[in-house]
């Protein structure tokens, strides 16, 4: 960042015991000069003293080594270095498997993990397990070093194994951006020169790697999230809310609501020790005044009008618990959640992880390091966005209120609803759908497997949802052609194009918009049943509605597109100038303005059409659908 501050990444190391992660992050610090020469000397005589070949750069991290062999429970070593290009923070993880709650601490803020492997082992379990961890926390980037390449006198073919194996195994997690890299962390090959010992590698170096992510790009620019931490009152002419802005951007004039008394206001100044700012974002710790006199205290969330979090006491949350004493769900803990403390019990277990197989097994608790998903339940309300979504709002840890440890970090899935919120337990999705009296269901006469064989690809409904002018029908067309030309049957169901007809006569009332998604739904479950990929592009802004379609589509098939915009871009975007006219009130109830969004609690492909281009954003969908086996030939 040339004539600016560095950017700094965040980064995690994991692998196996005896995988050379110790040596890598000793490399790093030697490569990079970030240790001193009388520290060098010291593992140098060390090295020779033990009649090594090679200097031991695992010596410089001994400390953590020794405290391991003692069996110490230990906490999460944070290391620092830096080049011409960037900072580092490393998060030190132990590579045993009774901390696998050190990982998952360290991994929490990462913006890149790195996974070892020995290339004389392979893939071991362990190596899965820190993949899975990785993926429950949405860390962005996954870099796979095959370490030790010397030890196999840097075998190709056993490095394609690994990749083959890995990736393979990675195709079930929730990971977009894996990179494999075969590497000597003790003689520096591909660490941060080049080695000559594999010409058969013409990829990039792991420092260069490290380097050149784009980190900016995983923030959240987009859901203002402003947490409370602290009021500051010096004088009576000044009243001011401190915090961080976790995630989204501010500017003074903006309308703002303040939760969880729902006021509205607008933003007045932001001050920093520096003076005032015309705007500010994350991750910037700046104190905010508000034009109205609001009752304002630590815990409360600012947030804009018009983009809020999701309020409630009741939520699913994949937990790792991390105390000796097991989970009792008899017992209130206290949940921190951004600035705010709550009450909170253990409502129902849904199931815990088995971390050898990653297969979901039936249980009454869990124990030290155990994973699984549960549903919790605070005395107060707690403001949330899916952990996906928003790392930031998405996560808590629980606390014992007695003894003040903290027992599990969590990661929140969505607001806990039961199946019956969507359709009656005693009732199928059939029984629950509109139909005129005495009609009966006639199985198709040529099944959907049938048609999806001669068709050559699988049938799936992309829903496409988000605000007006967020561009999901400029993406669902370029989509269909490129579908099209790729000889798959397809169909797009436009919002406008249903409204010219079968939905003509709908208002934009809150019932009639569930009635349009109702109808929407049906007509799309036909055509998938034709064996067609169907493209619906509806606003469609209540989430019950989306489920309803969900629930007649097979689970799988049903892929639920978010189309995150700003609503300043969308009306900019507007070429009918309804966005104008909404906030003249001249339209009412219209989505963003006047009528509320829902957004996506877990939906299947996020895509941003203010950062990503349009051509990116087809690869993505069209990635995630080769990867489902809906389409192939790639």
């Amino acid at each position: 960042m040339p004539g600016g501050e560095k950017s700094i990444l965040r980064f995690t190391t994991t692998g196996s015991v005896d995988d050379g992660k110790s040596t890598l992050i000793g490399r790093l610090l030697y490569e990079t000069k970030s240790i001193y020469e009388d520290q060098y000397a010291a593992i140098q005589k060390t090295s020779e003293r033990k009649g090594l070949a090679d200097v031991d750069l695992a010596l410089l991290l001994d400390g953590l080594s020794a405290e391991r062999e003692q069996g110490i429970t230990i906490d999460v070593a944070y290391r620092y270095f830096e080049t011409a290009k960037r900072k580092f923070i490393i998060a030190d993880t132990p590579g045993h498997v009774q901390y696998t709650r050190n990982m998952v601490t360290g991994a929490s803020t990462a913006d890149c993990a790195i996974i070892l492997i020995d290339a004389r082992n392979g893939v071991l379990t362990q190596s899965k397990r820190h993949g899975f961890i990785a993926s429950l926390l949405q860390i962005p980037r996954i870099l796979v070093a095959v370490n030790k390449m010397d030890l196999v006198d840097y075998s190709e073919d056993v490095f394609n194994g690994i990749v083959e194996e890995y990736g393979e195994f990675s195709e079930k997690l929730d990971v977009h951006d894996i990179v494999f890299i075969p590497v000597s962390a003790l003689r520096g090959d591909n660490v941060v020169e080049k080695s000559g010992n594999m010409p058969w590698y013409d990829d990039v170096t792991l420092l260069h790697y490290l380097e050149n992510i784009h980190v900016s790009a995983d923030r959240n620019l987009i859901d203002f999230r402003f947490p409370v931490q602290y009021v500051i009152r010096p004088h009576l002419d000044f009243r001011g809310f401190a915090g961080k802005i976790v995630s989204g951007t501010v500017s003074p004039g903006e309308e703002v609501i303040v939760l969880p008394s729902a006021r509205t206001t607008r933003v007045k100044r932001i001050v920093t020790y520096d003076g005032e700012l015309p705007e500010a974002f994350c991750p910037q710790s700046v104190v905010m005044t508000l034009e109205d006199e609001v009752d304002v205290s630590r815990g409360d969330m600012i947030v804009r009008k018009n983009n809020v979090p999701v309020i409630s006491n009741k939520f699913d949350a994949t937990i790792c618990w991390m105390d000796e004493t097991p989970l009792s769900g008899d017992k209130p803990y206290i949940l921190k959640h951004t600035t705010r403390s709550v009450k909170a019990f253990i409502d129902s277990i849904t199931y815990k992880i088995d971390m050898n197989t990653l297969h979901r097994e039936a249980a009454d608790t869990f124990g030290l390091n155990e994973i699984g998903r549960v549903q919790v339940r605070t005395s107060q309300p707690v403001f949330f966005d899916n952990y996906k979504t928003n790392r930031a709002t998405g996560s808590f840890i629980l606390i014992d209120a007695l003894s003040n440890n903290t027992v599990a970090a969590g990661v929140i899935r969505g607001a806990s609803r039961s199946l019956g919120e969507i359709i009656n337990e005693s009732a199928s999705t059939e029984d629950l759908r509109m139909r005129s009296p005495n009609a009966v269901w006639h199985k198709c006469n040529i099944s959907r497997v049938e048609r999806e064989f001669r068709n050559n690809h699988g049938a799936a409904v992309l829903w496409f949802t988000g605000y007006s002018g967020s561009g999901k029908s400029t993406i669902a067309q370029r989509l269909e052609r490129q579908l099209f030309d790729m000889d798959c049957l397809t169909m797009l169901l436009d919002g406008d194009h249903l409204r010219h007809g079968l939905c003509g006569d709908l208002g934009f009332s809150d019932r009639d918009r569930s009635e349009n998604i109702r109808r929407a739904g049906e007509t799309a479950r036909l055509f998938y049943e034709a064996g067609n990929i169907v493209l619906c592009t509806f606003i469609s802004p209540f989430r019950r509605d989306r489920d309803f379609v969900r629930s007649i589509i097979d689970g799988s098939r049903f892929i639920e597109i978010y189309v995150q915009c700003g609503i300043d871009t969308c009306a900019q975007r507007d070429p009918h100038g309804l966005y104008q006219q909404a906030r003249s009130g001249q339209i009412s109830e219209f989505t963003g303005i006047s009528s509320p969004y829902e957004e996506p609690l877990d939906p299947e492909i996020v895509v941003n059409t203010e950062s990503e281009d349009v051509s990116g954003i087809l690869d993505k969908i069209l990635e995630y659908l080769y990867r489902k086996e809906i389409i192939s030939g790639k």
